[in-house]
């Protein structure tokens, strides 16, 4: 098999997987209060990849047959908490942030509307960069302008009135943007792994404080949020972020950020079959603009010219992939 079409195989399934994610973050809200929900996923989600970086280090000793890395403990020094340590805890903050708006989002509006919304990050990251001093092409304005146009249709009613479900999410797109932004800066000098394992820890063990000081969950809500709980945390957050990390090696970043637009098309499909979820036809309008805004964003102007590259970030909302 062609080693680019296996990477853009492996980066489908994981917009597949956090795309489908949507549903099962939606049917916690049933069982379990919103900041309880992450702190367990996102803790899952720590542990799992801690398995993984671990048998990632036996293979790798065992395919080497090397010894220790004679500089491994000078590179565990101070350089380690500032290139790893510190933006793990500085994403893991932001990720608790952006992960409670939007389950508390997902409590008052359906897995595919989230899906389009959070996915507005992807126009929101060249916006930013007008505040860093670089330009924006025709092309990224109609992006924007073709989003928000959506946007409207999607979340504002007829009566002119937005949900506070969706306002909700809409803070949570700004919030990944931010991750993303701060990824970037930190991710080609990092470990990615170990960051993102380092982000699902601070991002769980700050959801389960809050968890514990103002909401009462139940055994019982845990138990019926189980299959959420573990699709979210080791499916879509360890799994899902493997995939991406292994995928993006091998293809371009464009190539990469187009395969991960299709989470929030695949979030609507999984809201369709598994919970039956319709939208109206001003709402698939809405859709349709957004994901017309988000595919333009990336798309080069020629075949000469450089695209635009989205700064390293997963989905969906919890995971990072390194910079290629």
């Amino acid at each position: 098999m062609n080693r680019t079409f296996r990477a853009n195989m492996m980066l489908l399934t994981a917009a597949l997987i956090w795309g489908v994610a949507f549903v099962p973050q939606g049917m916690a809200m049933d069982s379990m209060p919103p900041f309880s929900f992450n702190g367990i996923r996102m803790l899952l989600a720590g542990l799992t990849l801690m398995v993984c970086i671990a048998l990632i280090r036996r293979r790798d000793k065992t395919i080497d047959g090397s010894k220790q890395d004679p500089h491994s403990k000078k590179s565990c020094a101070p350089s380690v908490m500032r290139t790893t340590v510190l933006p793990g805890c500085l994403c893991g903050l932001i990720l608790f942030v952006a992960s409670s708006f939007q389950q508390l989002g997902l409590q008052d509006s359906t897995p595919g509307k989230a899906g389009f919304i959070t996915a507005l990050y992807i126009v929101l990251v060249p916006l930013v960069g007008l505040f860093r001093g670089k330009k924006i092409g025709p092309r990224v304005w109609l992006a924007v302008a073709l989003s928000a146009l959506g946007l409207f249709f999607l979340c504002v009613t007829s009566e002119l009135v937005m949900g506070p479900g969706d306002l909700y999410l809409i803070l949570c797109a700004f919030c990944f943007t931010g991750h993303i932004l701060v990824i970037d800066h930190f991710a080609p000098g990092a470990d990615c792994m170990k960051m993102s394992c380092i982000q699902f820890f601070v991002a769980g063990t700050l959801a389960t404080l809050v968890a514990a000081l103002f909401e009462k969950p139940t055994l019982g809500g845990v138990r019926q949020a189980i299959f959420p709980i573990l699709y979210t945390g080791s499916l879509s957050g360890a799994v899902g972020y493997t995939l991406q990390m292994l995928g993006q090696r091998d293809t371009s970043p464009t190539v990469a950020s187009l395969l991960m637009c299709l989470e929030s098309v695949f979030a609507v499909l999984a809201g369709w079959i598994l919970l039956k979820d319709t939208l109206s036809p001003r709402e698939l309008l809405g859709c349709a603009l957004m994901l017309a805004g988000i595919v333009l964003a990336q798309f080069p102007l020629s075949r000469d010219s450089s695209p635009h590259e989205l700064p390293a970030y997963v989905h969906g909302s919890e995971e990072i992939r390194p910079k290629a």
